[in-house]
């Protein structure tokens, strides 16, 4: 039995995404263990400053501390296209390929009646707004290939019929440098379907 700060200490990491007992363990040891104060302290410190710095993007609904965000006024974006994700993390993966030069549009979750979500839980009304003025041209929908990301990316594609917009979805498909054998049926039928002329 740890002593009740300590046990404090691993509940609290124990709550974050993928992390389980054994590894809030860890990390609490590690702090206690191995980190300074100072360096424990700059890190409680980190953590509340961008709780209380970080907002919504006024434009994009991305995490930011600038309003609008550092992408949607930068100059050099292509401002007619707009990718939808589901959350600030698909951004950094995308951005991350340095291959994407249009704007973001975050959702903050996808639709999912069974838990409870639905079209007024997530950013979508936000994004219409944004086609109102026509200057947008095409919207890509890169929610992820799940149930409710697929759906998610449906409805929206719905509600875009009446815009002049061009609706796209990224491909999904066999990743790069993985063997044809090892792949479910979804994804070859996905991949099948996504082909394109060589």
């Amino acid at each position: 039995m740890h002593a009740t700060a300590i046990e404090n200490l691993i509940e609290k990491f124990e709550q974050l995404p993928g992390i389980g007992r054994k590894s809030a363990e860890r990390i609490a040891f590690h702090i206690l263990e191995h980190m300074s104060s100072d360096d424990a302290r700059s890190m409680a410190a980190g953590i509340i400053d961008a709780k209380e710095k970080i907002c919504l993007c006024q434009t994009c609904q991305n995490l930011t501390d600038t309003n609008p965000c550092k992408i949607c006024s930068s100059p050099k974006r292509d401002n007619s296209i707009i990718c939808v994700v589901e959350s600030p993390e698909d951004v950094s993966a995308i951005e991350n390929t340095h291959e994407f030069n249009g704007l973001y549009h975050v959702l903050h979750g996808a639709l999912s009646p069974m838990d409870g979500i639905s079209p007024d839980d997530i950013k979508i009304n936000e994004l219409l707004l944004r086609l109102t003025d026509g200057g947008v041209k095409e919207v890509i929908m890169a929610t992820n290939p799940t149930v409710s990301g697929t759906a998610t990316a449906v409805y929206i594609s719905k509600l875009l019929a009446p815009f002049d917009v061009k609706v796209t979805r990224i491909a999904h498909g066999i990743p790069i440098g993985s063997d044809l054998e090892y792949a479910d049926k979804i994804t070859l039928i996905k991949a099948l379907e996504g082909r394109q002329i060589m």
